[in-house]
């Protein structure tokens, strides 16, 4: 992980702990001098009342955070897996083709697996990926114009271009899922003013009530910051923290790769 993406990171956790440290503290030293000032007119029971609806508030904000998350991950995943089928069924099918489309498909879908194993290896080659593959799914596609123009009552052709129709597809799936949704920021924002104002209370029941400390307050931010940076790497997944098992890639590759060395040696011989 380089500098850069490092302090990002970093700032994933960093910032929730802050959101709730300065609260409790401002709260705490509030709440201490109105305990000096007014003592008799504090109504402990009406603050705890308070804190207790915030925070519940604030529970049911980071339950909804996460389900919204985990629902992207969940899609993200189920995305990975079609597109190892996908690719394995264009691959196949494109065994039906005649020459030079045969070879010539063959060898770009070998490519584009590759593509995919590198930056499940290497997610600094996400550019490479995002370069490339494009190219070779518009020269998958030509390949299917070219067989259209042939013969376009064959069945073998269109089944091979509906496998590189849902390569397409689920190559834009899987690059807006992954880089372009994200947990709406109003969502952020509210749940983090929520938080703000949550710990601000706290911090004043503290305050008026002599409980609080400073390592009940660290020990409270640690758990929410804890809680949000889950939330945030699971929606960033370019931060590489919360990725995906790239597993069914690796071994796609590996039979892809079996598959071209049994053509090549068929060729040979």
């Amino acid at each position: 992980m380089n500098q850069v993406s490092f302090l990002g990171v970093a700032g994933l956790f960093v910032i929730p702990m802050i959101i709730v440290l300065v609260p409790i503290f401002i709260g705490q030293y509030y709440g201490i001098y109105r305990g000096n000032k007014m003592p008799e007119e504090l109504q402990r029971e009406s603050v705890g009342t308070a804190v207790g609806a915030a925070f519940a508030l604030l529970a049911f904000m980071l339950a909804f955070t996460f389900q919204i998350a985990t629902d992207r991950y969940n899609t993200r995943k189920e995305l990975l897996l079609d597109e190892v089928t996908n690719i394995r069924t264009a691959y196949l099918r494109a065994g039906l083709l005649p020459e030079p489309f045969r070879s010539d498909s063959k060898k770009l879908l070998a490519e584009y697996v590759d593509i995919r194993a590198d930056f499940a290896n290497d997610g600094t080659k996400l550019n490479t990926l995002l370069a490339r593959s494009p190219e070779i799914l518009n020269i998958l596609w030509g390949y299917t114009e070219g067989l259209a123009e042939q013969d376009r009552s064959s069945e073998v052709y269109a089944l091979f271009t509906q496998s590189v129709n849902d390569l397409v597809d689920n190559y834009n799936h899987r690059i807006t899922m992954t880089l372009e949704y994200r947990i709406p920021l109003v969502i952020l924002w509210i749940l983090f003013i929520i938080a703000f104002l949550s710990f601000l209370t706290l911090g004043y029941q503290f305050g008026i009530s002599g409980k609080g400390s400073f390592m009940i307050n660290l020990m409270l931010a640690i758990v929410f910051a804890v809680v949000m940076f889950l939330i945030l790497t699971l929606d960033r997944p370019e931060t590489g923290v919360a990725r995906l098992n790239q597993k069914p890639v690796i071994a796609l590759q590996k039979q892809v790769q079996e598959m071209q060395l049994k053509v090549h040696t068929n060729v040979l011989k």
